[in-house]
């Protein structure tokens, strides 16, 4: 950063100014983790393609508002007899700079939309707006929190940000995004600032100390830098906290006791007392911590950052680079995620994701807190259900060797049985209560195709029905055998999907054999052949004759009468005459 910027705004009379305040980045060289956006920004101003409104996006802290005032004092940037065009090269201080990045600039005007939400203090920026700047090259309008305007503000203020004066540029703030009306959105260049890294705010932090003097450690600012959540401006906000916690070297324990922290070390101790299901030992680290200022629900937080950490290192193992891991994080998780499996480490993240809000909502949340433990410690290695299911199925006699506490009750009515074992496990014998075999049933015997199709009907089965009934054409049908062939509409997969049904309902094999040649019918066809046959008989009838003659333009729709359907024709064979009634082709 430019010392004679530092000087310049420095506070007056030397009174004391926040870290967040006195570091404040004054140009865009001073902006961490935001590379994307001034790559952007830089080509656009060296081209000149500076656009008339911007939108920047992100959580609270990243430098929204900072960002914006670097944007002003860029499109206004100017040194008499050097610099008299926008540019975002800043290393010296301009004649518009301190009165910008100070907020006191006539012609950058800053406006909080949660105060000034209505038509009114809109109406007032469009009026302004038509003025040229009294001083400066742009007339600059930074909105904070711009997604607080009201339906009728956002309205008014369309035709002005679409059109605005060549004078005139627009800059908007928010972390609500979603909430900004999309006939703005396409009418701003948007830039969403991210979140910074924790390994950028420990060297940011790290930097800062330096500066200033201070003595603090690493695992302090890895543990303020995690506390801030990627924001820039918590980060620092919560170093001057600590270093006026500390009145000297800011020591973790300082930063544990200010931050309401569990112990990194112990918090891990913790994850192995339950990973080994030893819960006396999880319950008297839990209330250690709690005895030296940690909020339980904290604690569980910190278990399921630790199973995270595991899960990456074991998934992704180059995530043991990251700086923002203490060395006992990167030691201890390579541990473990050697030794556990992805099953027991998601298992473990869902139930702490449940005891988190359990722990915050309860009225007494150090007993939350250890029935969470409890919980996990019981369920942490125990076998899955199909685990379980395989050992039952082999006989009952599968040993799991997973932990699991030893003050477990022991099952006495042929449910799982605990055996002791040393460490203050135990190892679950699957003993299955003994469960009467059913008699085999007898394979289904079909006596014919007719009665496939039934079949079929009977295991709700009605694609496969209708398949059979529309796509086979049989030639020969036995218990066991089917020669058949199939219409040009059949699917390609037919024949090995209706082997895998009939091995499936039937209990047995059968060989489908597939001719090349199948003169015989579909049961459709044999269908609509039936009741083509009967409605000609009818025609034929001289009463029918009758009354088509005397009406003309009638036609025989159906013909129904008394009895059942008319049979089947056997395979390959022509439909049998009958005067049983018609049915319909889809029946």
């Amino acid at each position: 950063m430019d010392g004679s910027i530092e000087e310049t705004l420095a506070a007056p009379g030397g009174a004391y100014r926040v870290l967040a305040r006195k570091y404040r980045p004054q140009s865009f060289a001073d902006l961490i983790g935001q590379e994307p956006m001034v790559r952007t920004l830089t080509n656009a101003f060296r081209t000149g393609r500076i656009a008339q409104a911007y939108m920047l996006t992100g959580v609270r802290g990243v430098g929204k508002t900072t960002t914006a005032r670097i944007l002003a004092r860029a499109l206004n940037y100017a040194i008499p007899g050097k610099v008299d065009r926008p540019t975002i090269d800043m290393e010296e201080l301009g004649e518009h700079c301190a009165a910008i990045m100070e907020g006191r600039h006539i012609d950058v005007i800053e406006m909080d939309a949660a105060s000034h939400t209505g038509i009114d203090d809109i109406r007032e920026i469009i009026e302004a707006s038509r003025y040229k700047p009294a001083v400066a090259r742009y007339k600059v309008y930074i909105i904070d929190e711009v997604h607080m305007l009201s339906r009728a503000a956002f309205n008014g203020l369309l035709k002005t940000l679409e059109e605005p004066p060549e004078h005139v540029k627009f800059v908007f703030a928010t972390t609500e995004i979603r909430k900004v009306p999309v006939t703005i959105l396409s009418r701003c260049q948007r830039f969403d600032l991210r979140r910074i890294e924790a390994s950028r705010l420990v060297e940011l932090m790290r930097g800062i100390s330096a500066k200033e003097g201070i003595s603090i450690g690493d695992e302090s600012m890895v543990m303020l830098a995690r506390a801030a959540e990627g924001s820039a401006r918590d980060s620092l906000s919560l170093l001057d906290r600590a270093i006026a916690h500390s009145s000297g070297a800011v020591e973790p324990d300082a930063v544990r006791a200010l931050l309401g922290l569990a112990d990194r070390g112990l918090v891990i101790d913790l994850f192995d007392d339950l990973m080994r299901g030893d819960i006396a030992a999880a319950l008297a680290h839990l209330r250690r911590l709690y005895d030296v200022g940690a909020d339980p629900s904290v604690v569980l937080e910190d278990l399921a950052a630790f199973t995270h950490v595991v899960t990456r290192i074991k998934l992704a193992p180059a995530a043991i680079d990251d700086d923002a891991l203490t060395e006992e994080e990167k030691t201890r998780g390579t541990e473990f995620a050697a030794k556990l499996s992805v099953r027991v480490l998601a298992r473990t993240w869902q139930m702490l994701l449940k005891g988190i809000e359990e722990a915050k909502e309860a009225i007494q949340p150090l007993a939350a807190a250890d029935m969470v433990l409890v919980r996990i410690a019981h369920a942490a290695d125990l076998p899955t259900p199909d685990e379980a299911l395989r050992a039952l199925k082999d006989g009952g006699g599968g040993t799991f060797r997973e932990s699991a506490p030893a003050s477990r009750p022991t099952g006495g009515d042929g449910g799982p049985r605990l055996a002791a074992s040393g460490g203050g496990g135990s190892r679950i014998e699957a003993a299955a209560r003994p469960v009467a075999s059913a008699p085999p049933q007898p394979p289904t015997r079909l006596a014919s195709f007719a009665d496939l199709v039934a079949l079929a009907g009977e295991k709700r089965d009605l694609k496969m029905k209708h398949a059979l009934e529309h796509s086979v054409r049989v030639v020969r049908f036995e218990d066991g055998r089917i020669e058949l062939g199939f219409t040009d509409d059949a699917g390609p997969a037919l024949a090995g999907e209706l082997s895998r049904r009939l091995e499936e309902w039937t209990g047995r094999r059968w060989m489908i054999v597939v001719a090349r040649e199948a003169p015989a019918e579909t049961i459709a066809e044999a269908k609509r052949t039936v009741r083509e046959r009967l409605v000609d008989d009818a025609r034929s009838d001289p009463l029918v004759a009758a009354v088509l003659a005397r009406f003309p333009g009638a036609e025989i729709v159906d013909v129904r009468a008394s009895g059942g359907e008319p049979p089947l024709p056997p395979p390959g064979e022509a439909p049998v005459a009958t005067d049983d009634p018609p049915f319909d082709e889809d029946d």
